[in-house]
């Protein structure tokens, strides 16, 4: 039978609900939320019925006067209740019989602003199960939430994971869906965009050209300004070496709104990818998470590698391609053992993860040709792999 899809408002109308049982409770709540002004006629009613006006009696044809719509939920005199409303040009609905009702109450999704209403068929079930999936879709960013352009733009700092998109968060992937502009890193993971959306790579590449950082959180801050919605999507978690905070002040000061979306840190994603747990009772009790962009000995570097060895635990190790020989030095110069356990992992969570076990003397030996992105664990965990 062919059905027309209607949303009503029901604001400040008077609907009627014949019947106080579950099912009414249920169909109350909804007119509420609507904005209808309900009455109930039921001689039982269910002690969970919202506070709306009871005629506690039965079923009597004048009542349905003056409703614009009609809800019969008594599984009993439904048909008699259907009857009159058709008799009166009144919408009726018929909780007992879906296929004899003359309207139908969806099973609603509301996502934002969106309202997605479902039926199937008359079968109920079925009906819940679809609006369960819409709305999960749209929750995760599966569909769309798109809206036109209207007032002042945005910048969403996005943490994107190790790599596997399937590591995003739902936050992540909603606002990924509903932006007009993705300003994306190199280690960024590569996800699946509407046509719509405008990407722009600035990628730092290691030893070759890299966009220079006061570019990007201009870039960020003008076409937010333009009333663009932006998505700044960066590898790993926003504020674990990536520079995030200065994205986020150059917003603050230029006035525009911010939000930062933390990701899962590749420091703790990739190990476990690895099969390598950071910490396990028994162990270890610590873990250091460690930039190694500047080698020991640079006037740059901050960390002090002595200290690093002595406190044992497990190292975890984030850009380390290239100086992973100085480091191993370092560390067994300050007393760490050179038969500790190493183990490197390169582009994990992906695909072409490829994992080597080595130890602290022959790390920079076995992991010669590993190249970046890669992770480096240095400790007794990663034994237990």
């Amino acid at each position: 039978m062919s059905r027309l899809p209607l949303h009503l408002d029901l604001t400040g109308r008077r609907v009627l609900v014949v019947g106080a049982g579950r099912l009414a409770v249920r169909r109350v709540r909804s007119l509420l939320a609507a904005g209808a002004v309900v009455e109930v006629v039921a001689p039982d009613v269910s002690a969970e019925l919202p506070d709306v006006p009871v005629l506690r009696r039965g079923f009597v044809d004048a009542d349905v006067d003056g409703a614009w719509l009609v809800l019969a939920c008594t599984g009993v005199v439904d048909d008699v209740v259907a009857a009159v409303c058709e008799q009166r040009g009144i919408w009726c609905v018929r909780g007992d019989d879906a296929e004899q009702s003359r309207a139908w109450m969806p099973a609603v999704a509301r996502v934002d602003d969106v309202v997605v209403s479902v039926t199937a068929g008359g079968d109920p079930r079925r009906a819940v199960a679809l609006r369960d999936a819409l709305a999960l879709a749209m929750e995760v960013g599966d569909l769309p939430l798109r809206r036109g352009r209207a007032g002042a733009g945005s910048v969403a700092l996005v943490g994107g994971g190790p790599g596997d998109p399937g590591l995003l968060t739902v936050r992540a992937r909603r606002l990924l869906a509903g932006a007009d502009v993705v300003v994306r890193d190199r280690l960024a993971p590569a996800v699946t965009l509407p046509a719509e959306v405008e990407v722009i790579e600035v990628g730092k590449t290691p030893g070759g050209p890299s966009y220079d950082q006061r570019a990007i959180e201009q870039l960020l801050v003008d076409r937010a300004r333009s009333g663009q919605r932006v998505v700044r999507l960066k590898g790993g978690d926003v504020h674990v070496f990536g520079r995030g905070m200065e994205e986020v002040t150059a917003c603050v000061e230029a006035g525009v709104a911010v939000e930062v979306v933390p990701g899962v840190s590749s420091a703790f994603a990739v190990p476990a990818a690895a099969g390598i747990p950071v910490t396990a009772r028994g162990v270890t009790q610590s873990v250091s998470v460690v930039s190694a962009h500047l080698p020991p000995g640079d006037p740059g570097s901050t960390v002090d590698w002595d200290a690093l060895a002595r406190l044992g635990g497990t190292v975890v190790l984030l850009m380390a391609v290239g100086r992973l020989e100085s480091v191993c030095a370092a560390l067994v110069a300050g007393g760490r053992d050179a038969a500790t356990p190493v183990g490197v992992v390169q582009d994990g969570t992906l695909p072409s993860q490829r994992v080597i076990v080595t130890t602290l003397r022959d790390a920079a030996r076995d992991s010669a040709d590993v190249k970046s992105p890669a992770v480096v664990v240095i400790g007794d965990v990663v034994g237990l792999r």
